[in-house]
Parts: structure tokens; C-alpha cells; sequence
């Protein structure tokens, strides 16, 4: 392994991060909030130095290449520095006086899980509030595959760290180089963003509420600026924006590339994304019966509050309109069912994904065939292309790691004197980057309550089910470290 080039990728990553904590200095200036100001330049000063030792001390001591291993290496470390820097204006600041705490707010932040351990959010300085938002924008699309876009600069190559951090199981080259197409994914994001913030302008939010809101939406990510979440504007446009924007935030971007540039036959044909939209469809069909006459009187807002949190439990963003726990326990169901499947690959979103759920499914239709048919030959296929082995094979394994570290993590959260289901949810909401789940951890409630090893285990879950469980414990693994 190369651990100078690894080393040296890492600095960068960190310098890119202290420049956009910057942006949260202009916002500190902005709202007068001068005290809060320094919380982030100290942590800049700090960062931007040591990259700057770090990058004098391995110039021409680099290699060209990375290896597999190194994208590994890399990617971990990148979200673990990341968040511990990340964590220091929080902690600095004061406004969460325990580092433990800060941590966990930053990890959820850039992992784009929208766990919180923060009970009065509204009353927090913008400048804090604006940059907890910025970690999930930032977490998106990846820290990664922003530094990998100007990887080129740097006389590295970037695919092994796009296929070590890449949110899905298969990572689609949209362009022949891999920068090109971190650029034009990026290119994509900034659009969306732009294009939700508008829209949320438009609806009677200020620019603030609506950036930062759009930030949470786009990284499927769920903070809000509001105690209430989204719930306190009680505005079915704002709803309806925000649902679409995260149902399009839970697709595999390289289709929003094909749907762009004229190949939209490709995007309809697209298997995972009817699967998607055949889920989402069928849960708010399912919640909207369900609540109708029981807790709304109207079909419209039955529908608003089924299509919303329908999409923020699917996507994996979190958001809030109501609290579903109130809700007939059929819709709750619907909703912790939703908690296993996930955004699609190659989205923002984290969960077990669609495509493995598709792929899954038709592996268990396979294998009822051969029961009947010993001697068969039958095929697995998805969008009309042949399925191999070793990907089917690969995919069974994740969902055998997936399950497993949610039980693992429900044993531990449940050591705390934690009752089952807030344990099991508590599990399900982190490892797949959701935020609320039920018991006290509901849309109502928060992370607070847990004791700090809770905290530190929950951080690391919310890594673990961000970087597709493999990425992590492949490190944890002797073949890994041998030469």
C-alpha cells in the first residue's frame, strides 16, 4: 500500500473541507455572530497548516497510482478525519459541550443520517446551523468524489477511491475518465440544489431556511433549522417540493445524466427505478387509505402527509411533517418495512438499496425454479442485462453483513437499558443513515438520552452503513494488511 499518496490525498481532502467550513465564517459575518466566527477559523488555521506540512514533506515522495486497498484506506480515514475536524467549531463553540456529542452530530452530518442529540435547534446561531446543514451537503455526494474530481492536479488516479466510496453496488462511469464524471455528478447536484432552492423561495421560505432545507433534501440528509422540521411551515407546496426533490435525490444520479442528455428511453427502461417508484407508490397508497377519516379528513392531506413521509423514510432524509408514531399501526409498519429498503444505487440515499432488494428477490424466484426444475437454466437479469454471479453472490453476502450489524448494534444500544424497539430502530436508523426511527428516537424525540459509548458505536454505524459495510470491515480483515 502507499501510504504517502494516501497521506497526502487525506491532507487535501481536509484542506477542502476547512475552505468550505469558511463559507460559515461569511455567515457568522453576515448575521453579526463574531464570537461564533472564531470557532471556525481557529479549526481552518490548524487544518490549512498541517495540510500545508503534510504536502511540503511528501512532495516528490508520492506514488502515480492507487491501488484498490489504498481507495480503502483512504475513504475511512477521510470520513473519520473529516467528521473529528468537522466536530471542532460545534465543540469550540460551546453550543454542544461535550466532544463526544459532537462528534456524533458531525458523523451524522456528513454520513447524511440526520440523527441528532440537539433538542432546541431553532435558537442556535446560523452560522452553526448553516454549516451542521453543509455536512450533509458536503456528505452527499461524497467529500470523496469532490477530491477526486481534482485528483488530476494532484498526479493521482481517483476510480479506486470512487469504487471504494460509491454509495451503490456497481459504480457507473457516465464519461470514459472517472474525473470527468465526478464532475459532470457534481454538475448535477449543484443543479439540483439551485433548482430546489427556488422553488422553496417561491413557497414563502427565507433564503436561509430554504438553502439549508435544500441541503438536507438533496444529501437525503434531514436536518433542519426547525424544532418542528419541516412541519413548522404546516405549507402543503413546501411538502410537495420537498418530496419530489427527495424522491429524486433517492435516484441513481448517472440516470439524471441520461435523462439530460436525451436518453430517456434508457432511464424508463431502468429496473431499479420502476421498483422505486412501484415501492414509494404502493406505501402511500397503503398510508393514505390508511389515514383517511382516521387521523386526516381530507384525501389531499392524507396524500401530502403519506407522500412525504413515505419518501423521507424510503430515501432515507428524515424529515418530518407529523408524528407518524401517533399514526394506525398499519402505516407504522409500512414505514419501518421502508426502513430496509433504501434509496437506489448510485443516490444519495443509504439503506440496504433497491437494486440489491430487485436482485435479491429475483435470486429467491431463481432458486424455487431450480426446485422444480433441477436441470434448468435460468438466467438472472436486470433492465434486460445479464446479472453475473459474483455480483448476485457479493450482494447476498452485503445483505448478510447488513442484517448482522444491525443486530450487533441493537445489542449494544440495548446494554444501555434501552427498551427493544428503540434498540432495533435505533440500529436500522444509523447503519442505514435514516435519522428518526420509533420508541424514543421518534420524530419528536433525539440521540441525547444515550450514554457517550452508545454515541461513539452509533458514530461508527453510521460510517459502517454510509461506506456500504464492505469498505469498513474489509479493513478489519488480516488479508488486508498482508503485502
Amino acid at each position: 500500500m502507499h501510504f504517502r499518496t494516501v497521506a497526502k490525498i487525506l491532507a487535501i481532502l481536509l484542506a477542502i473541507t476547512s475552505l468550505f467550513m469558511l463559507t460559515s465564517v461569511l455567515v457568522a459575518l453576515w448575521y453579526g455572530e463574531y464570537k461564533i466566527m472564531f470557532s471556525f477559523l481557529y479549526p481552518v488555521v490548524f487544518v490549512l497548516a498541517g495540510a500545508g506540512v503534510v504536502l511540503r514533506w511528501m512532495r516528490g515522495r508520492t506514488r502515480e497510482s492507487l491501488s484498490i486497498r489504498d481507495g480503502f484506506l483512504f475513504v475511512v480515514f477521510g470520513w473519520l478525519l473529516a467528521s473529528l475536524v468537522g466536530a471542532l467549531p460545534f465543540y469550540l463553540s460551546g453550543v454542544i459541550p461535550h466532544y463526544a456529542d459532537a462528534y456524533f452530530e458531525t458523523m451524522s452530518g456528513f454520513t447524511t443520517t440526520g440523527a441528532s442529540i440537539l433538542a432546541e435547534i431553532a435558537s442556535l446561531p446560523r452560522a452553526i446551523l448553516y454549516w451542521r446543514s453543509l455536512t450533509h451537503w458536503l456528505g452527499g455526494m461524497g467529500i470523496v468524489v469532490l477530491t477526486v474530481a481534482i485528483l488530476p492536479l494532484l498526479g493521482v488516479g481517483g476510480l479506486q477511491l470512487v469504487k471504494a466510496e460509491a454509495p451503490g453496488p456497481t459504480v457507473d462511469k457516465i464519461t470514459p475518465r472517472i474525473t470527468e464524471t465526478a464532475k459532470y455528478l457534481w454538475y448535477i447536484y449543484l443543479g439540483i440544489t439551485v433548482a430546489e432552492t427556488v422553488l422553496l423561495l417561491l413557497g414563502g421560505m427565507s433564503f436561509f431556511d430554504a438553502l439549508t432545507h435544500t441541503f438536507g433534501t438533496v444529501a437525503t440528509g434531514g436536518f433542519s433549522t426547525r424544532n418542528a422540521s419541516v412541519g413548522h411551515y404546516d405549507s402543503a407546496y413546501i411538502d410537495l417540493v420537498i418530496t419530489f426533490f427527495m424522491l429524486i435525490a433517492g435516484m441513481n444520479f448517472t440516470l439524471h445524466y441520461k435523462f439530460l442528455t436525451g436518453n430517456v428511453r434508457k432511464v424508463l427502461a431502468d429496473a431499479e427505478l420502476k421498483a422505486y417508484l412501484l415501492i414509494f407508490a404502493g406505501a402511500v397508497m397503503i398510508i393514505t387509505v390508511e389515514l383517511y377519516h382516521r387521523v386526516f379528513s381530507g384525501v389531499f392531506d392524507c396524500f401530502r402527509y403519506a407522500a412525504f413521509q413515505a419518501a423521507s423514510i424510503l430515501t432515507t432524509t428524515g424529515y418530518a411533517t407529523a408524528d407518524y408514531q401517533q399514526w394506525p399501526y398499519v402505516t407504522q409498519m409500512v414505514l419501518f418495512s421502508l426502513m430496509f429498503v433504501g434509496g437506489c444505487s448510485g443516490s444519495t440515499g443509504g439503506g440496504i438499496k433497491v437494486i440489491r432488494i430487485v436482485t435479491l428477490l429475483k435470486q429467491g424466484i431463481n432458486e424455487m425454479k431450480y426446485l422444480v426444475h433441477p436441470k434448468g437454466v435460468f438466467s438472472l437479469r436486470l433492465s434486460g442485462n445479464l446479472v453475473r454471479k459474483n455480483i448476485a453472490y457479493a450482494i447476498s453476502g452485503f445483505f448478510f453483513l447488513y442484517i448482522s450489524t444491525i443486530l450487533l448494534v441493537t445489542f449494544i444500544v440495548s446494554t444501555a437499558g434501552i427498551d427493544i424497539v428503540t434498540s432495533l430502530t435505533t440500529a436500522l436508523a444509523t447503519v442505514g443513515n435514516i435519522g428518526p426511527g420509533f420508541g424514543r428516537i421518534g420524530p419528536t424525540g433525539n440521540y441525547a438520552f444515550y450514554p457517550d459509548y452508545v454515541k461513539w458505536v452509533l458514530s461508527l454505524a453510521m460510517m459502517v452503513g454510509r461506506l456500504e459495510i464492505y469498505t469498513v470491515l474489509v479493513l478489519l480483515t488480516p488479508t488486508f494488511w498482508k503485502t
